[in-house]
């Protein structure tokens, strides 16, 4: 059970803030963001999702930037409290259309309805958007997506001058369009989540994808829907003995992967099709991981020389492996460097916009931002580092690894890939929008120097 349940801003604004139980004090969030926010008392390490202070155990995870949180003094599973944080913010964002500050504080009251009903005495209830639908009365007031910045999830899908409709982000599961129709559509997301380490000669020594298959669905009377994936889409480690060539010649192997409870596995194992009736809201159809070695987006290459007893040069470069029709979005890299570093001169390409470099001296790391990288192209930064005494050891150990982070829509390294959607008809007119998107994303990119 929980005792209490507020999210914060960024700046620590309490914005929802709820008590179920009476057992915590009232000042529980002001200690907790003091405590998170000044926790980077060695400037390498951010706040653990789990902490103990003062008797009080403290669950927190960070969605579009607002911290939920819950906090008890029962020995709680830790897992169970951030799965039940992110159900909330998955709930709150179906009903409200879309998560931020502004819809939160202007939907107060819709919110505070919602958390009564899915928690009760620190006790959860429900976190089904359908269920909830017949004991929430108050209607969101929907924000006009029209005026927002084009960051968050739905710039996700952004790809050259076509855009991929963002409306199943920024949309309400409740809400009706302007004149009281709805609009019929559905939208299936396969996301993958990629973990690579590289070691210091460019080899792959550990590759990894966590994927999901999200859906979110606007269909009325909830039709029932088949989802049809690859045909050579093989599930478990032994199924690669029965493929040519280490890469399984051209098959998708998933190691593990677990299905929603709304999903039908009658005809999956013959012709890989999974059938459901898609509830209101956003749900995960699939989860699935695959450790077998795949072609990495990109390729880094450090390269590391001393310039004198108080100079070192690094070159980094990075290569994307992807075809040039594909467009990677928000790409950092990042490396750490020797801790007597005083100032570094960075030396970016000429004639390249959208890129900018910067050394943080408070925790001695190289950030290299771009805003987007064309698959095949090839980019190189120079740093020329000044350090504070005669550096007598190998550079090469105090310095790296490199890591980067980047999001690469319509792309999957997987090759994962949805056939067909097909809905099932009330009426011969009836034909709604059905729209697939891909998404890679680096949960840890790793090279070693």
């Amino acid at each position: 059970m929980i005792s209490q349940f507020f999210v914060l801003s960024q700046r620590g604004d309490n914005i929802v803030f709820r008590d179920y139980r009476g057992d915590v004090q009232k000042a529980s969030a002001e200690i907790f963001f003091r405590k998170v926010k000044f926790w980077k008392e060695d400037g390498n390490e951010e706040a653990p999702p789990v902490f103990n202070l003062d008797g009080v155990n403290y669950f927190h995870v960070k969605v579009v930037g607002l911290l939920f949180v819950a906090t008890t003094r029962n020995n709680l599973s830790p897992s169970l409290a951030l799965e039940l944080l992110q159900r909330i913010a998955r709930v709150i964002k179906d009903y409200l259309g879309l998560l931020n500050e502004e819809s939160l504080r202007k939907n107060f009251v819709l919110v505070y309805e919602l958390l009564d009903e899915v928690v009760d005495f620190g006790y959860v209830q429900t976190t089904s958007t359908e269920v909830l639908k017949s004991y929430i009365f108050n209607e969101p007031i929907v924000l006009d997506a029209s005026r927002l910045p084009p960051l968050g999830p739905a710039s996700l899908f952004m790809q050259g001058n076509k855009r991929m409709p963002g409306t199943a982000v920024t949309k309400s599961v409740v809400a009706h369009e302007p004149g009281g129709r709805k609009r019929e559509e559905i939208f299936v997301d396969i996301i993958e989540k990629i973990s690579v380490t590289f070691s210091s000669s460019g080899y792959i020594l550990t590759s990894e994808i966590d994927g999901t298959i999200q859906m979110k669905s606007y269909l009325t009377g909830n039709p029932e829907i088949k989802l049809a994936l690859n045909d050579d889409l093989s599930i478990g480690r032994g199924s690669i003995s029965n493929y040519s060539g280490s890469s399984g010649a051209g098959a998708v192997i998933l190691d593990d992967c677990n299905f929603h409870e709304s999903v039908h596995l009658d005809s999956f194992d013959v012709d890989r099709t999974l059938t459901l009736v898609p509830s209101d809201g956003e749900f995960p159809v699939m989860n699935y991981r695959i450790t077998q070695e795949f072609k990495p987006p990109f390729i880094i290459n450090t390269l590391i020389e001393e310039a004198g007893s108080l100079k070192a040069e690094v070159v980094l470069k990075i290569r994307a492996e992807f075809p040039s029709s594909i467009t990677a979005n928000t790409i950092l890299v990042e490396m750490p460097l020797p801790s007597c570093t005083t100032r570094v001169n960075f030396e970016l390409e000429s004639g390249i916009v959208g890129q900018t470099a910067d050394f943080k001296e408070s925790n001695k790391k190289l950030e290299w931002n771009m805003k987007k990288i064309v698959g095949g192209s090839e980019h190189t930064l120079r740093a020329k580092l000044n350090f504070s005494q005669e550096w007598h050891g190998n550079i090469t150990k105090e310095a790296g690894p490199v890591s980067m982070t980047f999001t690469i829509p319509m792309y999957n390294p997987s090759r994962l890939q949805v056939k067909y959607l097909q809905i099932a008809k009330k009426t011969k007119a009836y034909n709604p929008y059905r729209w697939v998107r891909y998404v890679t994303q680096a949960n840890s990119y790793v090279a070693r120097i």
